[in-house]
């Protein structure tokens, strides 16, 4: 008596169908719902709110040059600085000509923007971060920065740096990264203490 075999590529078909379910449908869709249920903020991209309008991202930078403003890191994704959708650094080598150039530019602009700052300059005000998007300086950047937004605001320093503290953040848990500010927190909260006019102010 003739037995039938299955056909060889059966089992595959089923696996593969199964798997597409499981993990193409089900995985995400409970994922996506935990999410949105106990993470909502992050979930949703971590959004920054004014007046009922997105302005940002808290983590994303953007790219603020008035003097009013605290300028946050440089970047190097793609033509835009900040965009998302070119993420990345500069792959310039430490001894190409063009990353020194680079750095002596944004030194210049900090300096036209500040010349009786005779500080020395924070390093992550010259350099890129690897993915372009850093939403945070140091705070030694923010506090290099902290007497020319004190003057194009016309309030005092002592008011831009409790500012500044109010919006640093610590380390992880204490132990992980560096101390940092949110430069939009940072110039938002400005905003909110010494507005400037309505086509000057972060939109």
């Amino acid at each position: 008596m003739k037995t039938s075999t299955p056909h060889p590529l059966r089992p595959a078909i089923t696996l593969f169908l199964l798997l597409g379910v499981l993990l193409g449908g089900l995985y995400p869709l409970l994922v996506t719902t935990l999410a949105q249920a106990f993470f909502p903020q992050q979930a949703n991209g971590s959004l920054i709110e004014r007046q009922g309008q997105v302005v940002g991202s808290e983590l994303i930078g953007q790219n603020f040059t008035s003097p009013a403003y605290f300028w946050g890191r440089p970047s190097a994704a793609g033509t835009f600085p900040n965009n998302g959708m070119a993420s990345g650094g500069s792959n310039l080598g430490p001894t190409n000509p063009a990353l020194t150039q680079a750095a002596e530019d944004r030194a210049k602009a900090l300096q036209e923007a500040d010349p009786d700052n005779k500080g020395a300059i924070p390093i992550d005000l010259l350099t890129a971060s690897a993915s372009g998007l850093d939403p945070q300086i140091s705070p030694a950047a923010a506090e290099y920065q902290a007497g020319r937004v004190a003057r194009a605001r016309g309030i005092t320093l002592e008011q831009v740096r409790a500012l500044v503290r109010v919006n640093s953040e610590a380390p992880q848990w204490g132990l992980f990264g560096e101390p940092r500010v949110n430069v939009l927190k940072l110039n938002l909260a400005l905003d909110a203490a010494a507005p400037l006019p309505k086509a000057d102010a972060v939109k």
